[in-house]
């Protein structure tokens, strides 16, 4: 499904008129095609399942290295800065940093498609519970590999900017799959 940048536009004109200002001023003449070449952007993910995200990204390579059945090593991509919208209130998640960490099975997956898997996922309508799920789907998925985990830590605008206004408050939330649900040696290194 592709992204109605012409209904975007008509319904930001809509917006700017509800909230009293003039769409036709020189500050905002522009701005209904602005937001909609925006939400195209920053919600580019909407348009793809989570399948065909790891589809996209399926760039994997074999692994000579010989990992035992009960191997405890892992590969760990830290700090993916990433940004989402909460589908609560539209309102930004920022400061998003996101760890992925898997054990390998056989194959190892590029680390730049780790990035572009976790900003792909970001670029929803999301609650930042669903993203770490939504990261470890794919990866699962790509690597035929239960043994996932994802770590976000992230501040959210409909918490810092409205409602109970905590700018200091942070949300951390813990995907585990795999082995890392009951390992808690693999655990202490997602950090």
């Amino acid at each position: 499904m592709a992204i109605d940048t012409e209904a975007i536009k008509e319904h930001i004109r809509g917006i700017l008129v509800a909230l009293g200002d003039d769409p036709d001023r020189e500050g905002l003449r522009e701005t209904p095609e602005r937001v909609a070449k925006m939400y195209e952007e920053v919600f580019a993910g909407m348009n793809y399942t989570n399948h065909e995200i790891a589809q996209m990204f399926d760039k994997t390579f074999e692994d000579k290295m010989s990992f035992e059945a009960d191997s405890k090593d892992m590969v760990i991509v830290r700090d993916i800065d990433v940004f989402s919208y909460c589908e609560h209130h539209m309102a930004l998640m920022y400061d998003m940093k996101v760890t992925v960490a898997y054990i390998p099975k056989g194959k190892v997956l590029g680390l730049s498609k780790i990035a572009r898997i976790a900003d792909m996922v970001a670029k929803r309508l999301q609650l930042q519970e669903r993203i770490g799920s939504d990261i470890a789907e794919v990866m699962q998925e790509i690597l035929g590999s239960e043994d996932v985990a994802v770590v976000i830590e992230g501040t959210h605008s409909c918490m810092s900017a409205r409602g109970i206004k905590k700018t200091q408050a942070a949300t951390k939330t813990y995907t585990l799959r795999g082995a890392f649900k009951e390992d808690q040696f693999l655990q202490m290194r997602l950090g």
